[in-house]
């Protein structure tokens, strides 16, 4: 009569009673481990057992709880998010190449907002010869120059500087650089003395350059 009962009570309140233990199994976990990080973080060197538990009342134990359990929930939620990114880049070459392309893209658009959004990418994505490379057959390392040379703010200098020491990495993208008029474009970027990273990818730019053994005009 107990389980018909239970089960009837299930049925009118169109619960699943299956579902139902899970749900409770999975809360049982997660506080579990909280308070597990809980107890960790509250225990003193040695062993020692605090005096001062007492003084713990029952509302500031769930309230550590919670925190410790949304703190667990966020963490996996970041490695998930990162594993997937990095899997997908990895193994998917095709979607690798369309987000370059769209990255590509980016720089096309007037708004320097969306220019720097663009080469941000394009830094990120360089970090081989092979998409240093692709980058280049797509007219990224054009559009950064273009970018560079029409940029009207620090911001967006440097994150043009940012993307082209990226690609400076590969001895051939710094000679497709070279033949499309990096080296006077850069050098004629005038330095901010609010942001100090223009100064330092000019330089390595440059220095670079000149040990590629290209001329750079004085």
């Amino acid at each position: 009569m107990g389980r018909v009962a239970f089960h009837m009570g299930f049925k009118a309140s169109s619960i699943d009673p299956i579902e139902f233990v899970r749900g409770k199994r999975r809360s049982h976990i997660m506080r579990t481990i909280a308070s597990q990080l809980t107890y960790l973080c509250r225990r003193k060197p040695g062993n020692v057992r605090s005096r001062n538990f007492s003084s713990y009342n029952g509302k500031d134990e769930r309230s550590l709880e919670e925190d410790a359990e949304r703190k667990v929930g966020w963490l996996l939620k970041l490695i998930f998010a990162g594993t997937a990114t990095a899997v997908a880049y990895q193994f998917f070459p095709y979607l690798g190449d369309n987000l370059l392309q769209q990255s590509v893209s980016l720089l096309h658009v007037k708004d320097p907002l969306f220019k720097r959004m663009g080469a941000s990418r394009l830094a990120r994505f360089a970090i081989d010869d092979e998409r240093r490379m692709k980058i280049v057959e797509m007219g990224g390392a054009q559009e950064l120059i273009n970018m560079l040379g029409a940029a009207k703010d620090d911001r967006t200098r440097k994150e043009a500087l940012k993307a082209l020491a990226a690609l400076s990495h590969s001895e051939e993208a710094v000679g497709a650089l070279h033949h499309a008029g990096a080296i006077s474009v850069v050098k004629s970027t005038p330095d901010s003395t609010e942001c100090a990273e223009i100064e330092k990818y000019k330089v390595n730019l440059l220095k670079r350059f000149q040990d590629l053994r290209y001329d750079i005009p004085s």
